[in-house]
């Protein structure tokens, strides 16, 4: 059995036009709850772009029932795809996150590996169950945060075991939040996600890699999972505290 930690993921990825461009090398399986190209789908490219931390806002400033390019993000970021070269049909997420602030790790074992990017912002932070009616003195200086996911293997893995994965990957990044006592926007304890998260998983198409119809925390794969996404997350969230030191409301 071998086993191996890194940093340096072996997918190929730039950063362009405050865009993560990721480039599976060939069309993959992917399950996402992205808002272009989320489900479950074939791709040969993800996208990560960040956008203003208010960007509706920003945008209608002054020109009150302007109808913003925000309300359809599927259009805007199939607009980006195109501009950046890339195949319109990619899977795409949207963050406030500064995309020198992507994190990305890499966990090996028995011929499986995993590799998971990350941008990490946490003060959208909510426990999942809180109401979301926002009080007026909660809403000032409040700005978007997201914590978006994106994690490839080059496993096969049943649409069960995607779903599994997405179970995985969301249980390790609250054990972190919880870990690192990150509070709610609201100011509650106890913070489980962000309002606004997104997750991906990319995985071989069948017969291209080692099958898997199980990948639960028992699993070495689930377990590379799990690993993966706690240090991408514990490492996004020392980031984010430093831009946040330096970037007051």
């Amino acid at each position: 059995m071998t086993t191996s930690r890194s940093d340096v993921v072996r997918t190929r990825y730039w950063i362009a036009e405050d865009t993560l461009i990721i480039d599976l090398g060939t069309r993959m399986r992917v399950l996402s709850s992205a808002p272009k190209g989320g489900g479950l789908r074939t791709t040969r490219y993800i996208l990560n772009h960040q956008v203003p931390a208010d960007p509706v806002q920003e945008e209608v400033s002054g020109r009150q029932g302007a109808q913003s390019k925000w309300e359809h993000p599927a259009r805007y970021l199939r607009r980006i795809a195109e501009d950046l070269g890339v195949d319109a049909d990619c899977v795409g997420l949207m963050t406030a996150v500064p995309m020198k602030q992507v994190v990305t790790v890499r966990a090996a074992q028995d011929g499986i590996w995993v590799e998971c990017f990350a941008t990490v912002g946490v003060t959208n932070a909510v426990r999942a169950g809180e109401s979301t009616r926002r009080e007026a003195d909660q809403t000032d200086g409040h700005r978007a945060g997201t914590i978006n996911l994106m994690l490839v293997t080059n496993a096969c893995l049943a649409a069960s075991a995607l779903v599994c994965a997405v179970q995985v990957a969301t249980e390790s990044k609250t054990g972190v939040l919880r870990d690192h006592a990150v509070p709610s926007w609201t100011g509650h304890p106890g913070a489980t996600g962000t309002g606004t998260d997104a997750v991906v998983i990319a995985c071989a198409l069948r017969g291209d890699g080692p099958w898997a119809d199980y990948v639960g925390t028992h699993t070495t794969i689930g377990s590379m999972i799990g690993r993966v996404v706690a240090d991408c997350i514990t490492q996004g969230l020392a980031l984010a505290t430093a831009w946040a030191a330096t970037h007051p409301r």
